[in-house]
C-alpha cells in the first residue's frame, strides 16, 4: 500500500465516526480507562479537548498492520484482537483488549518506526476514544501525573506479554491452555465478583493462535475440559461454567 493510500485509509477509518463532546460529558467515558481513572480533572481536561469518539461494529477493522501510525485508541466499551500475520497469510493473535484498556501505544515517542505494529479488529460491537500520536504525546509532557500512569499501564503490559511468552514456550499444550483461558477468563469477567459463565469471544481457531499451537492440539484439550464440566463452546465463543472449578485446575484447593 502506498503512503498515499495509507494515509487515506486511516483517515476512512476514523473521520465517519467521529464526535468530539464537551469536557463535562466525556469525563465519565474516560474514566473507564484505566489510566484516567485517578486522575484529577485538571489532568484530564486537557485530554478530553482533543479526544474523538468512535463506534465500531463487531467485526469492523480500526487500523492495518504497517500501515502509518496516527494515533493511539482507548476502549470504553466492546473489545478488540490485535492480529499479525505470518509469510503464508496466516493470522495470529497478539493479544485483546477490553474495556479500559489501551492499544497501538507502541507509537508513541518512536524515533525508530512510525507504522502500526498489528491490525486491530472489533471482537464484539463497541465504542472506542482515538487521540492523536503528537497530541498525547504533548499532554505526557505537560502532564507528569499522565506520564507516571502511562509508564505504569505500559510496564504491566510488557509483564504480562513476558509472562505469556514464558508460557507458549515452555509449558506443554495442556498447561498452556488451560492458563491462557484463565488469563482471558480474568479479562472478560464483568467488574466484581462473578463465578458462572464467563464468555470469551473467540473460537476454537482464533484461541489456537493466542496459545501457539494447532487447532487440533487446542481441541482435543477443549474435549477433555468439556467432557469434565470445566468449558463450554457456543457460537463463536468459550464459556468457562464455573470460574472457582476452573480455577481449582490450576490452583487446587481454590
Amino acid at each position: 500500500m502506498s503512503r498515499r493510500g495509507e494515509r487515506m485509509y486511516q483517515q476512512e477509518l476514523i473521520n465517519p465516526h467521529l464526535s468530539i463532546i464537551a469536557f463535562s460529558e466525556i469525563e465519565p467515558l474516560i474514566r473507564k480507562v484505566e489510566i484516567f481513572k485517578h486522575l484529577p480533572s485538571t489532568v484530564l481536561s486537557g485530554v478530553a479537548r482533543r479526544i474523538q469518539m468512535i463506534k465500531y461494529k463487531k467485526g469492523q477493522r480500526i487500523i492495518l498492520e504497517e500501515t502509518e501510525a496516527e494515533g493511539v485508541f482507548f476502549v470504553f466499551s466492546g473489545s478488540v484482537k490485535l492480529t499479525k500475520q505470518d509469510e503464508q497469510g496466516n493470522e495470529m493473535i497478539v493479544c485483546i483488549k477490553k474495556k479500559g484498556e489501551i492499544f497501538a501505544e507502541a507509537c508513541l515517542f518512536n524515533q525508530v518506526s512510525t507504522m502500526y505494529p498489528a491490525t486491530a479488529v472489533m471482537l464484539a460491537e463497541g465504542e472506542l476514544a482515538f487521540l492523536n500520536k503528537r497530541d498525547l504525546e504533548e499532554e505526557l509532557l505537560r502532564q507528569p501525573e499522565l506520564a507516571i500512569q502511562m509508564i505504569r499501564y505500559m510496564s504491566e503490559g510488557l509483564q504480562e506479554l513476558t509472562s505469556t511468552l514464558r508460557d507458549i514456550a515452555l509449558l506443554d499444550v495442556y498447561t498452556k491452555t488451560v492458563k491462557s483461558l484463565e488469563r482471558l477468563g480474568l479479562k472478560f469477567k464483568s467488574e466484581g465478583f462473578v463465578r458462572y459463565n464467563i464468555e470469551i469471544p473467540l473460537n476454537v481457531q482464533e484461541f489456537a493462535t493466542v496459545v501457539g499451537v494447532s487447532r487440533e492440539s487446542v481441541s482435543r484439550v477443549f474435549s477433555k475440559l468439556k467432557k469434565d464440566g470445566f468449558i463450554d463452546l457456543r457460537e463463536r465463543k468459550i464459556v468457562i461454567l464455573d470460574w472457582c472449578l476452573f480455577c481449582s485446575l490450576i490452583k487446587p484447593g481454590y
